[in-house]
């Protein structure tokens, strides 16, 4: 290289340094510029939801004149879009919709559609005030569809919000209702809490004029909720203004009084600060003349004339200074092409790692499945003893006392398989594959039988037991009385655990009927040691309880309060919890039945209809490897006149039908040797008539068709209830004679 060159290119590479230098600067000190107006106007937001006006304009000046110091119309019109909130919230509408229009036509014209979308909504809402409900309809649907476009799923939940209010302007609360209900899950999602209590505030309202007041006063409760939290003083005072609406309509006018007073009370402490004042003093620092706009565009078109000027002379420079760019650069690419070629070979040896790990964890899967399937049979077969046991303890003419406790006994086997399943299959209710049953009940009589179930409990600790049932209940509800039953155990359960000669309260009320529905409350409240503010909010998780000391004194797993709040999420319910610490706990919920005769099969009443005599003398084979299971199927079935036969296991079984004659085979599925299904598949082969049922405590949950694949009729899940058991019987004996 000359040695002329070799001087003048540092000089070079030093003039292109500090020009970029300069240009970085520049950006930074615009970015900070930005990053602060954006804080001003949050702030300002945040000002307005909270009433707090001169708050909210001192932000906004703030904001606009680092905009307007920066020469940003972006950021101008950005700010226009809060000002037009404030210029709302003052109640002037007309100044409202000058500013949200600027905003607009400015985001039109340079195409931003993400903060035109947000200025749509604001327009919208401003609209609707002024009574335009057409123009306010069509705004609010043109912002919908830009943001479903550019997936801005944080603003829809407004708009919908938006449509809801709009639709109760025009006095259509249905639709309102249903507007809200689909912005709710949206809103939640961004913790968006100033727009979640308005809705609940404006849904109480849609609900008090179709006249459910129960669902206005839940709904405006949680309104009031946040509404204290968060310190919105507007949305207390519209909860109190609503109450004293709902007070008035239920004809309790102390408390319609009461309410109305603290309503007037909040109002009057947001007017102490003069609203025409902030109105004024708005337009003194924030509306600019035409003429100051257009000196500030003339200094703007100078200044980036200046621009233009320094980049052409420095355009020469850049061109010199590219080649040793270039040349910079084709070192930097031989460079990297090592450095890519070591990163492909580290990622190579990463990817071999991964599919290791996923390999693992695949097989751990696996292994875990396996686990619940093999302890699930191990839990029910020694189950099905004791619910066998106690069939047979009730056949044998017990006294009432015994037959009582013999009861409880049933009913908690019931329980307790139901438990063992929940417990089991705990992060698959948790992630919402446990499906409910749906089948007829008595409400009032499934409570007395849990709380009969808990009655010795109760009394070891000296508490008493108070039941309240609504009599205006249907005595006949559809729903899953399995699980409803293990929430009430749960909850009762836990109250008799933490109280000591006290008191526990169980309530049952009908909050509303429409058509054949029906809408509950409950309540399970107790005197017992109470729960701390602080733990409140953990004690529904898994393996929580208050306190290690509560562990160590009171025992018990954590598991519960957990399976109550997974049960009722899946039946739409959520639990809510009133307590104070050494003052005792009150739990609700509300759950929704059908109001419904079963119409499906009532093995219970079909065991009525059941000709015992007709299955007097047939001969059944049990294959069954449990000795005490073999004793307790045997003696069911020889107490009805049946003869039994017994297999130890699969190979006996199928010799035992290659040598005799039997009217019905009773089939366990895990059995050493060859399996249940195994067997019965070796009978089919020279047997395709006689009846096999699988008797068995295996999970059933996608297994069926596999059953009834391999040549089973039919199938009874170890522990039975005994009239299930004979009405399966029944029918498969009366089918086999009638072909």
């Amino acid at each position: 290289m000359p040695t002329p060159l070799k001087k003048i290119l540092p000089i070079l590479l030093i003039i292109c340094c500090c020009f970029g230098y300069s240009q970085k600067i520049e950006l930074n000190a615009n970015y900070k510029i930005n990053d602060s107006i954006n804080k001003y106007l949050t702030k300002a937001s945040q000002a307005i939801d909270q009433a707090r006006l001169e708050q909210a304009l001192s932000s906004i000046v703030h904001a606009k004149e680092l905009a307007l110091q920066n020469s940003d119309r972006f950021y101008i019109a950005k700010t226009n879009m809060v000002l037009a909130k404030l210029h709302q919230e003052l109640g002037d509408i007309n100044k409202a919709k000058e500013q949200i229009l600027d905003a607009i036509e400015f985001q039109k014209e340079h195409e931003d559609k993400v903060e035109l979308a947000y200025s749509l909504t604001i327009y919208g809402s401003i609209l609707t005030e002024l009574k335009e409900y057409t123009a306010a309809e069509e705004t609010l649907k043109e912002a919908l569809a830009l943001t479903e476009k550019y997936e801005r799923k944080d603003q829809e939940g407004t708009i919908k919000l938006d449509m809801g209010l709009l639709a109760l302007a025009k006095n259509n609360p249905e639709l309102a209702i249903k507007h809200f209900n689909s912005s709710l899950p949206i809103i939640d999602s961004f913790d968006q809490s100033y727009s979640k209590a308005k809705l609940y505030t404006n849904k109480a309202n849609a609900l008090l004029l179709l006249n459910k007041i129960n669902e206005a006063i839940v709904t405006n409760d949680l309104a009031m909720q946040i509404g204290e939290e968060f310190d919105y003083a507007e949305i207390r005072s519209e909860c109190y203004e609503l109450y004293s609406r709902i007070y008035e309509k239920k004809e309790d006018y102390l408390s319609s009084l009461k309410s109305l007073r603290a309503h007037e009370k909040i109002k009057d402490s947001l007017f102490n600060t003069n609203k025409e004042i902030i109105v004024q003093e708005a337009s003194a620092k924030l509306n600019l003349d035409e003429s100051n706009v257009l000196i500030e565009e003339l200094t703007e078109e100078n200044i980036q004339q200046q621009k233009s000027l320094k980049l052409g002379r420095l355009t020469t420079i850049l061109s010199i200074a590219l080649i040793t760019i270039l040349s910079l650069l084709t070192l930097s690419l031989y460079k990297n092409n090592n450095l890519r070629a070591r990163a492909n070979e580290l990622l190579q040896n990463k990817n071999t790692e991964l599919l290791l790990a996923k390999e693992n964890a695949e097989r751990a899967s696996e292994a875990k499945v396996q686990f619940l399937s093999t302890i699930t049979h191990e839990l029910r077969t020694p189950l099905y003893a004791v619910t066998g046991l106690t069939h047979l303890l009730l056949e044998e003419s017990p006294t009432p006392n015994q037959k009582e406790h013999l009861n409880s006994l049933k009913f908690s086997g019931e329980y307790l398989l139901s438990l063992i399943n929940n417990i089991l299959d705990l992060n698959k209710l948790e992630a919402n594959k446990v499906e409910l049953e749906s089948v007829s009940f008595n409400l009032k009589k499934r409570i007395n039988d849990v709380l009969i179930a808990l009655s010795k409990s109760a009394k070891d600790r000296n508490n008493q037991l108070h039941y309240n049932f609504d009599e205006s209940i249907p005595s006949k509800l559809k729903g899953d009385p399995l699980k409803v039953s293990q929430i009430l155990i749960n909850l009762i359960g836990n109250s008799i655990k933490f109280t000591q000669n006290g008191d526990i309260w169980i309530r049952v009320n009908l909050i509303n009927r429409i058509e054949n529905k029906v809408f509950l409350s409950f309540e399970i409240e107790d005197s017992g040691v109470g729960i701390s503010q602080k733990k409140q909010q953990s004690i529904f998780e898994n393996f929580t309880q208050g306190s290690v000391q509560i562990n160590r004194k009171f025992g018990g797993t954590g598991l519960g309060l957990s399976i109550v709040k997974n049960l009722l999420a899946l039946m739409n319910s959520e639990i809510k919890l009133e307590s104070e610490l050494g003052k005792g706990s009150k739990f609700l919920f509300d759950l929704k039945f059908e109001i419904f005769e079963d119409n499906s099969t009532d093995y219970f009443e079909e065991a009525k209809k059941i000709n015992y005599n007709a299955m007097a003398n047939k001969r059944i084979l049990v294959v069954e490897d449990n000795k005490i299971n073999q004793l307790i199927t045997r003696k069911i079935l020889e107490k009805n006149k049946i003869i039994c036969d017994v297999a130890d296991n699969g190979d006996i079984a199928v010799q035992k039908v290659k040598d005799n004659t039997y009217d019905l085979i009773l089939m366990d599925i895990h059995m050493p040797g060859i399996s249940g299904i195994e067997a019965t598949k070796q009978i089919r082969e020279f047997n395709t008539e006689i009846p096999v049922i699988a008797l068995t405590a295996v999970t059933l949950d996608n297994n069926l068709d596999e059953f009834y694949d391999n040549g089973f009729n039919d199938i009874i899940p170890k522990p039975y209830k005994t009239e299930e058991f004979f009405s399966k019987l029944h029918k498969a004996l009366t089918k086999k004679q009638t072909t």
